[in-house]
């Protein structure tokens, strides 16, 4: 079977749609995944075909600094090109599909997806990273707040929300006209798959996020899908160096969501007093401190005390798996919801919001997470939860579930 997976978006996206890909290549499926350029060395090395998908999401959301000035370009700059964006991955998928496909996993923001499949006469299957079904069991992601509306004002709140505008609404249109199938909204479209109680895979741990009561029976809570790792890899060895030279220290990085000036960093770890390991900062730092670019998380973080990230859903379940504390400081969109996990489920302190984020907060956050016992007993908990769940097996499920023509 001719697996394509659809992952327009950042490198969070992307990860474990790559894990999964190769994951499934062991089983006998052939897998291609559909991403933007700057993702292809990932694909191959997972050992996936790369189709493209134009452009790149990562320079386009990525935020400033806390306390700088946001672009003056506005809101609804932002919306356009992020339609473009969305106009791009639509044409590239369609592409991609035509390129050979026999089912489509589709991320949550590739809607066009189903147009397409629909137009090739195959199946789609949502494959996604975030809870973006209406529910009672926590406010809409797109609201980037993971503050409670109450169940009746959650679930309320998250109907309208799926229901309104949306930038891959216009590509979507656009491929059904150009498909020749019959008019019919996107928010539409999502209406009667949920009727239909649709397949949706999500690649999130039940562990983490219990399955909610009100999910209809197609929504499935699959469990993480993890990174491939890479049987050649090995670490660099000043970091090798760095982590035997004392205790274990503090990772802290953002990942593409944002950017942060080491010097706030470095302050708050040495409020904190403790060593670091700051993503994104190549080299030395300074006696208690060293920069690195891209580590497997898998490897890095379980020789932390603590891990600081931005909570995107990949390096929060990292986190999670790696037994642990870990501090929440989101920026956007599901985050927020990720970053409250983490405070409820007992595994770190209470998140901080990126735009309040200071050397004093986060020193303060840091000395709190590597001090209290409660924090690492919890998260090695949830992390041996996690450990025995197999995130692989549900997708299987659903592929040799598929309808045969």
């Amino acid at each position: 079977m001719r697996v394509l997976m659809v992952t327009p978006g950042t490198r969070g996206d992307v990860v474990p749609m790559a894990g999964l890909g190769s994951r499934l290549q062991g089983l006998g499926y052939e897998v291609a995944i559909a991403a933007n350029p700057a993702y292809a060395p990932l694909v191959v090395e997972s050992g996936c075909e790369f189709r493209l998908l134009p452009g790149d999401l990562e320079g386009l959301i990525r935020q400033p600094a806390p306390g700088a000035k946001a672009s003056s370009a506005g809101v609804v700059t932002f919306w356009r090109k992020l339609t473009e964006y969305m106009g791009d991955a639509a044409t590239g998928t369609l592409a991609a599909a035509e390129a050979g496909a026999d089912v489509i996993l589709a991320n949550s923001v590739a809607p066009y997806a189903y147009d397409i499949a629909e137009a090739l006469g195959i199946p789609a299957i949502g494959a996604h990273l975030q809870p973006t079904e209406p529910s009672a069991a926590y406010p809409p992601v797109i609201m980037n707040s993971a503050r409670s509306l109450g169940a009746w004002g959650n679930r309320i709140i998250g109907e309208r929300a799926a229901a309104g505008p949306a930038p891959y609404d216009a590509p979507s249109a656009r491929l059904r006209k150009e498909l020749g199938l019959g008019r019919q909204g996107r928010a539409a479209g999502e209406r009667r798959r949920r009727k239909a109680h649709a397949t949706i895979l999500h690649g999130i741990s039940p562990s983490v996020l219990p399955r909610p009561a009100d999910w209809h029976p197609g929504l499935v809570m699959a469990g993480y899908w993890w990174p491939a790792m890479k049987a050649d890899w090995q670490p660099p060895a000043e970091l090798v160096a760095f982590l035997a030279a004392g205790p274990p220290p503090v990772f802290v990085g953002f990942g593409s969501s944002a950017h942060i000036d080491p010097a706030l960093i470095l302050e708050a770890t040495g409020r904190a007093g403790v060593r670091a390991v700051v993503q994104g900062a190549e080299g030395e730092l300074g006696d208690d401190s060293i920069g690195v670019g891209s580590v497997p998380h898998e490897w890095l973080f379980p020789q932390m005390a603590a891990v600081v990230h931005h909570a995107g859903a990949g390096t929060t379940a990292a986190g999670f798996r790696s037994g642990v504390p870990a501090i929440g400081v989101p920026v956007y969109t599901d985050q927020p919801l990720w970053a409250s996990r983490i405070a409820s489920l007992g595994a770190g302190p209470q998140p901080i919001p990126y735009k309040k984020l200071t050397p004093e907060r986060l020193g303060d956050a840091i000395a709190e997470a590597v001090s209290t016992a409660s924090y690492a007993h919890r998260a090695a908990e949830v992390a041996a939860a996690i450990a025995a769940e197999d995130g692989t097996a549900p997708v299987v499920e659903a592929l040799r579930n598929l309808p045969t023509k």
